[in-house]
């Protein structure tokens, strides 16, 4: 007799699967729901995209993204063994899973936080344990990032995420945090630094004191690459040594690899955006605190809005029929606000006009 879920394992059939922001196919709406950057790539990163479409497509990439990797590790200062390049960071986090946390292992993370965190320990059969941190949500919390009870669960788990600043909140976790979850951990702590260069203090100086430590980043926010999927993994050569076992073989495209080399070879056109996007929130957040809206401070490429008695559903859908789409999260912790990507200063403007006073 046929399993229900055919050759599908149960605990698969049985997870809900990662769902991402929308993505309209329809013109008009100002897109501010997945933390894009509004502005363009460094042009040497377009004209290294154009270069290699034009001629080897035909054969496979560097199965270990060689020039990629010294790229990163002389804009990070750190030895290129240090360093593994992924598509995405999300695969990163994939190959973090499965090299340090097996079947029934233990995963360890504050809520809300990056929902795929949960996805992809679901996927391996990994347990989770989830601290609520809903204070996170507000400036009531004056720590230094994390709540109280995280260093203790991390101690007994294979693998403790950190999203530094986190989503939804934008808030950032303290260098010393970090340290501290590490020297209190058996298992890996990976700081998932995906909007750093937008706020916050990167851990990388960490990794040669921690062997248990990881830090990605990705080239989708900063760097505007969302549409090349990259990132990176930064630890001890012998941790990242392991990582690289579980990767796809080539897992990275001749074109995203060229493309992120030059990226990263332009620092300058890189902090420029970063600086535009931050300025525009903080001019942004004023505004809105202004009107009397309560929105915590914010290290990264967007922020959180609380909606307070209207609650994040009915914003939401005003905004999405004033052409302006945010991120709503139907949950209880967060449904009663929503998370608004920074756009270009015109965007914004029309995200003020609509959400009004």
């Amino acid at each position: 007799m046929a399993d229900e879920h055919g050759p599908v394992l149960d605990r698969i059939a049985a997870m809900p699967g990662y769902e991402p922001g929308e993505q309209p196919r329809g013109v008009g709406l100002v897109k501010l729901n997945t933390n894009e950057n509004p502005y363009p790539p460094s042009p040497r990163a377009v004209d290294a995209a154009r270069a290699a479409l034009e001629g080897g497509l035909n054969l496979y990439p560097d199965p270990s993204s060689t020039a990629l990797r010294e790229a990163a590790s002389a804009c990070y200062r750190v030895p290129v063994d240090n360093v593994v390049a992924g598509n995405g960071s999300d695969e990163v986090l994939a190959m973090a899973l499965r090299a340090c946390v097996g079947q029934g292992g233990r995963v360890v993370y504050t809520t809300p936080t990056y929902s795929l965190y949960s996805t992809l320990a679901a996927t391996i059969g990994a347990r989770t344990r989830e601290l609520a941190w809903p204070e996170q949500l507000s400036d009531e919390d004056s720590g230094d990032g994390v709540p109280e009870g995280l260093a203790e669960a991390a101690a007994d788990a294979d693998l403790c995420f950190v999203c530094s600043p986190n989503s939804p909140s934008g808030r950032a976790v303290s260098l010393e945090a970090i340290a501290g979850l590490a020297r209190a951990s058996r298992g890996l702590v990976l700081a998932d630094e995906a909007y750093i260069d937008f706020g916050g203090s990167s851990v990388i100086e960490l990794i040669g004191e921690h062997d248990n430590l990881l830090v990605t980043r990705s080239l989708s926010k900063s760097y505007s690459l969302a549409g090349m999927r990259l990132g990176l993994g930064l630890g001890q050569a012998g941790l990242i040594d392991a990582l690289a076992k579980t990767k796809d073989s080539y897992n990275v495209s001749r074109v995203a690899a060229t493309t992120g080399q030059a990226a990263l070879e332009d620092q300058k056109w890189m902090r420029a955006n970063a600086e535009r996007v931050i300025d525009t929130r903080e001019r942004v957040t004023a505004e809105l605190r202004a009107r009397g809206r309560r929105v915590p401070a914010s290290a990264a490429n967007f922020f959180w809005l609380d909606c307070g008695r209207e609650g994040g559903r009915p914003v939401f859908e005003r905004l999405r029929e004033s052409g302006v789409l945010v991120r709503y999260f139907d949950n209880e912790m967060l449904g009663g606000g929503v998370r608004v990507s920074v756009g270009t200063d015109e965007q914004m403007d029309r995200f003020l006009e609509a959400v009004g006073d």
